[in-house]
């Protein structure tokens, strides 16, 4: 099946610092796509990837799980890891899952990851009736285009596969699991009106978690998909300076050009 349109991967070759972005889940790297080019313009490398069944249409995720989504991110690191004297991971929803996870297992190979409204637990979908009702219902209604800014709209499915989201809340428990295995200097921004996940995801992320350096942001003008919503400028500010601080080889690069 051909990629939506403007949910393609996005990839930019800059300087020594690189910057892994990972989607949420039934999204695109359309979500992130302003930040990734937001970060490209200031000189750095950045690698956004399409994960597994994502982007197409949503009979192509019934057939993937989190294995899947989790290769995929964990190839592109690698690869920015071979390239990059300093590797960042940044993520939103399920993608600030999967960036837990990559802090947990990479350990120092990772020198900060920011997460926007991470998931850490599945809400909605019935939990616990998903092992068995995945296989009497195919789909339940979608979760995409949580956002508050008039005009502005996710691409991502209107239908959220219940095989994906059994897999997803497998997910959610093991990196659970491994949060206090994550010891990188944190940033974490969340909106407290975020019909997805609730705030409490948050809370719990930064009560397990080992990092000592770690900053909270409320992003208040902002629903689920913060980074196409009123406060995404802040995002991608506070996330450069992040970085700035953290590698301060940060903006003496040169702008960077192309895409």
């Amino acid at each position: 099946m051909p990629v939506l349109p403007g949910a393609e991967p996005y990839r930019h070759e800059g300087g020594e610092v690189g910057v892994l972005l990972c989607h949420g889940f039934t999204g695109s790297p359309q979500s992130l796509r302003p930040w990734a080019e937001y970060l490209a313009g200031r000189g750095l490398t950045v690698s956004l990837p399409l994960l597994p069944g994502h982007g197409t249409r949503w009979e192509d995720m019934q057939v993937t799980g989190w294995q899947d989504w989790y290769a995929e991110v964990d190839r592109e690191l690698r690869g920015l890891l071979e390239r990059c004297a300093r590797v960042f991971v940044f993520g939103l929803s399920m993608g600030g899952t999967l960036t837990l996870r990559l802090a947990a297992r990479h350990g120092d190979a990772i020198s900060g990851i920011v997460l926007v409204n991470p998931a850490n637990k599945l809400h909605g979908l019935s939990p616990y009736a998903l092992p068995v009702a995945r296989h009497l219902v195919r789909t339940t209604k979608g979760i995409a285009s949580d956002i508050a800014k008039p005009g502005s709209v996710e691409i991502g499915y209107d239908r959220v596969p219940l095989h994906a989201a059994h897999s997803m809340r497998v997910f959610f428990r093991m990196v659970d699991a491994e949060l206090p295995q994550v010891t990188q200097p944190l940033l974490l921004l969340h909106s407290p009106r975020d019909h997805v996940v609730p705030p409490a995801d948050s809370s719990r992320i930064l009560s397990r978690v080992s990092s000592t350096d770690v900053t909270e942001i409320l992003l208040e003008q902002s629903y689920h998909v913060a980074t196409l919503d009123h406060d995404a400028d802040r995002i991608f500010e506070e996330s450069h300076a992040f970085i700035g601080r953290l590698a301060p080889s940060v903006g003496k690069e040169g702008t960077a050009t192309g895409g």
